[in-house]
């Protein structure tokens, strides 16, 4: 019966990653984990570092010219 809690939990998360990287809202949380995972040498960005890579990466940054 309690297993049922986790994998429902897990399911619940993995809903709410995909539902905030539909709409280009940045995971913080696993790029971190995934940081101190793969790269525990490197200081992980602060998030608002994080948050401005992200969009630039999306948007184009300062290297976009124009609306298209």
């Amino acid at each position: 019966m309690f297993t049922n809690l986790g994998a429902a939990g897990k399911a619940g998360r993995y809903l709410g990653q995909t539902l905030r990287l539909m709409v280009g809202v940045p995971d913080y949380e696993n790029y971190v984990a995934h940081m101190r995972r793969t790269h525990p040498d490197q200081t992980p960005m602060t998030y608002e570092e994080f948050f401005r890579e992200r969009q630039d990466a999306r948007y184009g940054g300062k290297k976009r010219l124009g609306c298209c």
